[in-house]
């Protein structure tokens, strides 16, 4: 039975969970080696208890110098695309089953400015452009948590594979832990809580990560196609459009 319904199931759900392993695969790469390069203190919970005079272990910080900012860089720029591709498959998963279209429309620009400021944060270092790295990260994190506040209300009035209510009160869950967690790390860089702000921020990344792999749940029986026809006007036009199926019906 397991395996007839993994037989059955779109190759769509690979984008999320790429995602996913992508980016905590060089997120967590990026430290170990800033680390190892003794640039950032660890993460370690002992490290309180111990004198520690180099940076903390930011993110940004710990990919702020090559050989680090060349893994981060990559992996974000990769990972903001792949984000960018599953706002686009969502908003067409969802163009004929939501209520409030305007709501699924926000939700695509949401996610698509959410991942512009990634690739800020990607291509500006903060020891170099502080302000432009901080505008994008600003953009990355306010975009992003809206968007993912509008997919978890999109979550319940699409309904996708009757999952609607399960897979929506875990979108709220995650949606509020991460609301509340970029609350707690900005009061605490206030504070000039530097380690504390840092773990945080790893937390908020695993969370953000999870979030990211329900997708998989909502591609589980999905197929999309790209149709293409030129358009006879007064020029040849190309017009292009993302369409999705389901298929669960059948399987």
């Amino acid at each position: 039975m397991i395996s007839q319904k993994m037989k059955n199931c779109s190759c769509w759900i690979l984008v999320p969970i790429i995602i996913t392993v992508l980016a905590a695969a060089g997120f967590w790469t990026t430290y170990v080696l800033a680390y190892r390069n003794k640039k950032i203190c660890s993460l370690d919970l002992l490290e309180r208890k111990q004198k520690c005079n180099l940076r903390p272990p930011f993110l940004s910080i710990a990919g702020d110098t090559p050989p680090e900012s060349c893994i981060f860089s990559q992996v974000m720029n990769m990972t903001a695309f792949l984000v960018t591709a599953v706002a686009v498959l969502r908003y067409s998963q969802l163009k004929a089953k939501v209520m409030k279209p305007w709501l699924n429309i926000f939700g695509l620009i949401s996610f698509s400015l959410s991942s512009f400021g990634m690739t800020i944060v990607a291509n500006f270092q903060l020891s170099n452009e502080r302000i432009i790295h901080n505008v994008g990260a600003v953009t990355a994190i306010g975009f992003g948590t809206a968007a993912f506040w509008i997919q978890a209300v999109l979550t319940f009035q699409g309904n996708i594979n009757n999952q609607g209510r399960k897979l929506g009160i875990l979108r709220v869950i995650l949606s509020v832990v991460i609301t509340l967690g970029f609350i707690a790390y900005f009061l605490l860089l206030a504070q000039h809580s530097y380690l504390h702000g840092a773990r945080v921020q790893w937390t908020l990344i695993t969370c953000l990560l999870l979030y990211e792999v329900t997708f998989a749940v909502d591609f589980w029986h999905y197929d999309f196609e790209v149709h293409g026809r030129e358009k006879q006007t007064n020029s040849m036009e190309t017009v292009a459009s993302v369409t999705s199926e389901c298929y669960s019906e059948h399987v």
